[in-house]
């Protein structure tokens, strides 16, 4: 979703606005753009629909300013085109970029157009700095109180960054929804969407809360709160490296993070297990009074990390014996629940920042949810922040729209709360001693199904061509299906679902002939005589099976019949290594396709706005 940086100092800030926003095109984007105040005084502005690198031509040493904001946009209102590309500028004044939605636009451009304002493009945005200059210059206003005054008449989800050659020496910035970051640095200050984008220049950072406004020049950061009081707001120290966003020797970010899994893993259970036990003050120091007072959860999540909500579920159930609820966030917000007492109310985000998720959390709370957790990426994050408890995923920068590495530490840290909660209810201490052992054997097992890359790439030959697919599960692999399904459309764009195995005779069925390839996980478990009556459904139809698959499941290669054997897997954690294969098997259809593996169309790596 659309990406801010924005830079004042003693020197040109364009490179770094240029490279700030590559480093954010992981984020999806349609266009781009970069405004600066030269040095001349003029507000001088470069669009271009498409991607960075033809913003970075257009550039190319025909603009330089010491203060300046840019912007990778991603289209809610307007289609994709160089007219609604960010900055918006108005009369030559005042620029403003903006993550979010303003949902009163209508309104305010009528407004706005009877005072004699004209309008360039269709976004909701330039009614905001139409709003701004209004303030600034006809009622004679210094720019940060215009923007203050601003933010009153809008209503919505914003993060933005405005400047203005009538006070070119500050960078005006203000957030409500959606996340933004001031970068410090000496003699210089930088605003951003994600503390990733100014790695390079710098590793101190303040994260502005809800409703937060700041006046930034070149020596100071003055941040106001919602009530328009001055404040304090902590400086963070960052410990991401800034190549940590390189491909290194990988074709692309998706493959890079797809084997930085075992790393990955390790990251996330280091120092929250012993030898045999679960570390629970891992979640915080209050996490074990607020556990001993759980007696359900609910989970609320959105794509992959709703997946990985619905594998959790069956921990909770099965392992814990806990009831568990788990639900879309875009849904949960829009129906009445009933609040059963001590209710752990989970939220699962790899940014912390998606807008569905966190407005959930925030109505859960009003629902009366006892206590609240964040499984989470992002340390500093929105939903950390508002979560009474939390715990990272240490999975490292994800820059691959098509989620991987924070999908498996995210079914890790899951598991890790399964064993804390349930070893109060069922799970007895012999039971996490083997869970605990799982986990420590976990990356090995990472590292043996990675070694089947290259049979992977070869049956990805066969779905070159295919406009459609299915993807089988029972049990816990029945949402590892759905996830499958779901990288397989997102990258290769080819039409695939996930079912319940059981479920082909009430409906999926009809679907089955040669041309649609069905995808199956058969790990070695109680369900596998019945998922191997279902495939017998599908040949029996003529259609074609590829089949990962236990060595012991008896599963063989046949006409017709594909088969990858996948190294054994416990009950515990078999959905995270059976999820791995299903990933190289999505990358490497997209790269037969010849799609955009990292920045599939019309997708956002972190969604924003609702």
């Amino acid at each position: 979703m659309c990406g801010i940086v924005g830079g004042i100092a003693r020197h040109d800030v364009v490179p770094h606005l240029v490279e700030g926003l590559r480093r954010l095109e992981y984020r999806g984007y349609d266009s781009a753009g970069v405004v600066v105040i030269n040095d001349e005084g003029c507000v001088d502005r470069i669009r271009r629909a498409g991607r960075v690198e033809a913003l970075a031509s257009a550039i190319d040493g025909k603009m330089q300013g010491s203060v300046g904001i840019g912007h990778t946009r991603w289209a809610t209102h307007g289609v994709p085109s160089e007219i609604n590309a960010h900055p918006h500028v108005c009369r030559k004044t005042v620029a403003l970029v903006h993550n979010g939605i303003i949902e009163n636009h209508d309104s305010l451009r009528a407004q706005q157009i009877e005072k004699g304002f004209e309008f360039t493009s269709d976004t909701d945005t330039e009614v905001v700095v139409h709003q701004v200059y209004d303030y600034h210059l006809n009622q004679q206003l210094d720019l940060l109180e215009a923007v203050r005054l601003t933010i009153n008449d809008i209503r919505g989800a914003y993060a933005l960054g405005v400047i203005s050659n009538r006070d070119p020496h500050r960078i005006v910035a203000a957030r409500f929804g959606s996340p933004l970051v001031i970068g410090l640095g000496e003699n210089e200050n930088y605003i951003a969407s994600d503390a990733a984008a100014l790695l390079p220049i710098t590793r101190r950072f303040i994260y502005l809360d809800e409703g937060d406004i700041a006046d930034i020049t070149l020596d100071r950061v003055t941040v106001f709160d919602a009530d328009g009081n001055q404040v304090e707001r902590p400086v963070h120290e960052s410990t991401l490296s800034a190549d940590a966003a390189d491909k290194g020797d990988y074709d692309h970010f998706m493959l890079k993070e797809i084997f930085e899994q075992p790393g990955a893993i390790v990251e996330t259970i280091e120092g929250r297990v012993s030898e045999d036990r679960v570390l629970e003050a891992s979640f915080g120091p209050e996490a074990a009074s607020i556990f001993n007072q759980i007696e359900a959860v609910q989970i609320v999540a959105c794509g992959t990390s709703y997946h990985a909500g619905l594998i959790a579920r069956y921990g909770f159930e099965e392992l814990g014996g806990l009831p568990c609820n788990v639900e879309v966030a875009s849904e949960f917000r829009y129906r009445r629940h009933v609040v059963s007492p001590n209710t752990l109310f989970v939220t699962i985000s790899q940014s912390g920042e998606t807008a569905d998720t966190l407005a959930a959390l925030r109505e859960a709370k009003k629902m009366g949810f006892s206590h609240t957790l964040t499984i989470c990426n992002v340390p500093e994050s929105s939903l950390v922040r508002e979560s009474d408890l939390s715990l990272m995923t240490r999975a490292g920068p994800e820059i691959g729209v098509a989620s991987t590495k924070a999908f498996t530490t995210q079914l890790v840290a899951l598991l890790l709360l399964v064993v804390v909660l349930g070893r109060r209810r069922e799970l007895a201490p012999d039971t996490e001693a083997k869970i605990v052992k799982q986990l420590r054997h976990l990356p090995v097992q990472i590292e043996e199904t990675l070694a089947l890359n290259d049979k992977i790439a070869e049956m990805a030959k066969q779905f070159a061509n295919k406009r459609n697919a299915l993807f089988l599960g029972r049990g816990a692999h029945y949402p590892v299906a759905l996830e499958g399904a779901l990288k397989l459309k997102e990258i290769s764009y080819i039409h695939a679902e996930g079912y319940p195995a059981g479920e082909l005779k009430h409906g999926p069925l009809a679907l089955v002939d040669s041309e649609v390839p069905i995808v199956a996980v058969a790990p070695n478990d109680a369900l596998l005589d019945k998922l191997k009556a279902n495939l017998q459904e599908v040949r029996a139809r003529g259609g074609a099976l590829y089949v990962f698959a236990d060595p012991a499941s008896a599963v063989h290669a046949e006409d017709g019949v594909s088969v990858i054997e996948v190294a054994p897997a416990e009950q515990a954690v078999s959905p995270i290594v059976y999820s791995v294969p299903l990933q190289l098997l999505a990358y490497h259809v997209a790269l037969i396709r010849g799609t955009d593996v990292d920045k599939p169309r019309n997708l956002a790596k972190s969604v924003t706005v609702e």
